[in-house]
């Protein structure tokens, strides 16, 4: 990446490095982010328990993501492997992917101007990273609201291929929730009046599907978690209240 960090990474922070070096109790590292910067990985960091070649688990040249235990100054940076959960190093890792995407769409909407990536920095990515800590959240973020653009003070020209070029290669990640509703009736119409109470909720965002009697699922997609709560809590309390003046009993299991 062309993007470097200033100055030296902080305790605890979760930093992605390149293996450099393997000595026989300690791996010397790049810190990908940080120009110029080498860490250590001491042998009781790599991996719990007795490690008997430090090449079972690390390779010279491959991505690492490790957690920051101590940064003295910028060639005293301790480094720990093992304390990285393993969630922690796929998001580190995908998020390295997503701005390298966004920095090779920065690089390409350049050439169609003449630009060189270090002008292209200069002239919009120093200013999305600044604002929004990453180019691939600032592209997410001009996909829901480009007049933010104009806000930035970022050159007409620019935009125009920028905003074509983020409708053509970026979505806005969706998350999903979901749960069981279960619904029940006794009376002769109940279960058409169930049906009839599901239909009316079933929308763009709002999923239901028969699983079996008495036993439905229902599903929200947004583009944040709280969203997707917000509208899956509103169908499901529409349901139940409906059901239950309808005469049916409503219960809702939400999925772990």
């Amino acid at each position: 990446m062309f993007y470097k960090k200033k100055g030296i990474p902080q305790e605890g922070d979760i930093v992605l490095c390149t293996v450099k070096n393997i000595l026989s109790h300690s791996v010397f590292v790049d810190l990908d982010e940080y120009n110029h910067l080498e860490g250590l990985l001491h042998i009781s960091e790599v991996s719990p328990g007795r490690i008997r070649n430090l090449r079972d688990f690390v390779v010279p040249g491959k991505k690492i993501v490790c957690k920051v235990l101590r940064a003295q100054d910028e060639k005293h940076i301790d480094l720990s492997l093992r304390r990285v959960p393993m969630n922690i190093r796929i998001g580190k890792i995908n998020e390295y992917k997503q701005e390298l995407k966004a920095e090779r769409m920065l690089e390409h909407i350049g050439k169609d101007l003449n630009f060189s990536i270090e002008n292209m920095y200069e002239k919009v990515g120093y200013k999305a990273i600044e604002e929004f800590g990453s180019l691939g959240l600032f592209f997410q973020n001009i996909l829901s609201d480009n007049s933010l653009l104009k806000k930035m003070n970022i050159d007409e020209k620019i935009s125009n291929i920028l905003i074509q070029l983020i409708k053509e290669k970026i979505k806005i990640p969706e998350v999903e929730v979901s749960g069981t509703l279960v619904l029940q009736s006794y009376k002769e119409e109940g279960i058409n009046k169930i049906k009839g109470i599901l239909i009316n909720e079933i929308k763009d965002d709002v999923k239901i599907s028969y699983l079996s009697a008495p036993r439905y699922r229902i599903s929200v997609k947004s583009k944040d978690y709280k969203g997707a709560e917000n509208i899956l809590k509103g169908a499901v309390d529409r349901i139940i209240t409906n059901a239950e003046q309808n005469g049916c009993t409503g219960e809702f299991i939400k999925n772990a």
